[in-house]
């Protein structure tokens, strides 16, 4: 077992990883910016060095930096978290090179299904079915024409080495197809330093479901079962569940074995999510693969009683996988996870940055907030605007979604603005509670809320 272990990341995860190490009985190192010299994290840790100021490229994308301060303080491994270097294969190889542990899978492994085309390709060998789409990077318009003609419209132009939404833009014929593609390849260039796109046909209502991995260097590789991850604002994910309401066991199992062929195409060794489509007629496709710890994997621990940070730090050091058959992977109750962003839903879900001076978390039975946030706190505005994860547990869905309820009316944040009201909003739906909900559910709902906001707002002038 590794005796110190860098944590490259801010925020939640990396006070997830720092608990972790240290019921682990792991050193820790925290790194931090200027702007997060007050973070729990950096106060958790054993250790702390400042690597640069607020801005991400100065400090937590700042790979000279990082490595500087894992040498200074002679550390065995590196838990990148997620986001910032978490898929980053260059900085993988770095790690190696300069015998520092990268908890995570291989560069090659990263390099291949970070790159969103060369994924498909790799998994539709392994006969995993794949939306239908073109299989190389769009070089013009008409490239782009030819593509969207052959599949058939609706289609989604895709970012290449996409995530979190950026890069994509649903065309639903050609006038919309040639003015988003020059869009999408810029948004890209500016997010991922890479232009190329590619051309799938875009699943209509579909609902969103991903399995996370558990391998180890000795061959054994596991599911821990499904995530429900159908609810997004703007390809994004706003609240997850597990097990989802919508797999039954016979689904289940076959969703599962061939997430297991997915990440066997790629020999992949750690924990990782494959992420699948699932449409109206019970058919799934694979979209991507994301080669890290993902932000939802507490719902997961909560319903299989299996610490997946944990695992990814025993397996970087060489232990094997705590539970290695399938069959004895336990499954229990129902979990539910709402992100707490500092965003204002009513305006498109704009970042709302500043100072929180009210703030009450919530507990009880059933509930897990992992947070970094306290009264006094500042959210920055030069990273993401998520501050918090509140989880709920329960003997079934309609137990988890009680707690929850019951825990968004303790949670204050003030202030600034949340996401929590729409989380409220969402859990009150009927389309919500019979679990018939697909990946347009929040425009839906987020118009229905506004005009009920609107309409409040109208009367409460009236009586004035």
């Amino acid at each position: 077992m590794f005796s110190k272990i860098l944590v490259a990341n801010r925020g939640e995860i990396a006070l997830r990883i720092t608990r972790a190490c240290k019921e682990m009985g792991v050193r820790t190192v925290a790194i931090y910016s200027e702007a997060d010299a007050e973070s729990p994290h950096v106060h958790l840790a054993d250790e702390a060095i400042c690597i640069g100021k607020a801005p991400s490229a100065q400090s937590y994308l700042n790979i000279p930096a990082i490595i500087s301060a894992a040498e200074i303080t002679d550390v065995d491994a590196i838990h990148p978290g997620y986001g910032f270097l978490a898929e980053n294969a260059h900085f993988a190889e770095i790690c190696g090179s300069c015998q520092i542990k990268f908890i995570g899978p291989s560069p090659q492994a990263i390099r291949v299904m970070g790159d969103k085309m060369a994924a498909r390709e790799a998994v539709r060998k392994c006969g995993v079915p794949i939306v239908a789409g073109g299989q190389e990077a769009i070089k013009d318009k008409e490239e782009a024409l030819r593509v969207a003609k052959k599949i058939k419209y609706p289609v989604i132009i895709k970012a290449a080495a996409g995530g979190g939404g950026r890069g994509m833009r649903v065309c639903h014929n050609e006038v919309r197809l040639v003015s988003a593609l020059m869009t999408a390849q810029h948004e890209a260039e500016s997010a991922f330093g890479n232009s190329a796109v590619y051309i799938e046909k875009y699943l209509e209502k579909p609902k969103h479901i991903e399995f996370q991995i558990l391998a180890d260097s000795y061959g054994h590789i596991t599911h821990l079962y499904e995530r429900d991850c159908t609810i997004q604002r703007r390809h994004q994910k706003l609240l997850e569940e597990a097990p989802s309401p919508s797999v039954d066991w016979k689904l289940r199992k076959k969703m599962g074995e061939v997430a297991i062929k997915a990440a066997k195409a790629v020999n992949y060794v750690n924990a990782g999510t494959i992420e699948f489509l699932l449409d109206t007629d019970g058919k799934f496709y694979f979209i991507e693969m994301n080669t890290r710890v993902q932000v939802e994997h507490g719902i997961t621990e909560l319903v299989t009683g299996i610490d997946i940070v944990k695992e990814q730090i025993r397996i970087a050091a060489g232990e094997k996988l705590s539970i290695r058959k399938q069959d004895k992977i336990p499954l229990k109750g129902h979990a539910m996870e709402c992100r707490i962003n500092a965003e204002d839903p009513a305006n498109d879900f704009t970042p709302c940055p500043g100072k929180i001076e009210r703030y009450n978390a919530p507990g009880g039975p059933g509930v897990r907030l992992d947070s970094h946030v306290y009264a006094g706190y500042t959210v920055s505005p030069h990273y993401d605007s998520m501050i918090g994860k509140l989880m709920t547990f329960g003997r079934n869905r309609g137990e988890a979604i009680g707690i929850m309820q019951r825990a968004l009316e303790e949670f204050i944040i003030e202030p600034i603005k949340t996401t929590v009201p729409i989380h409220k909003e969402i859990l009150k739906s009927p389309i919500f509670r019979r679990a018939q909900m697909t990946t347009d559910f929040i425009p839906r709902i987020l118009g229905e809320w506004s005009d009920k906001n609107a309409d409040e707002s109208k009367i409460a002038a009236l009586k004035k």
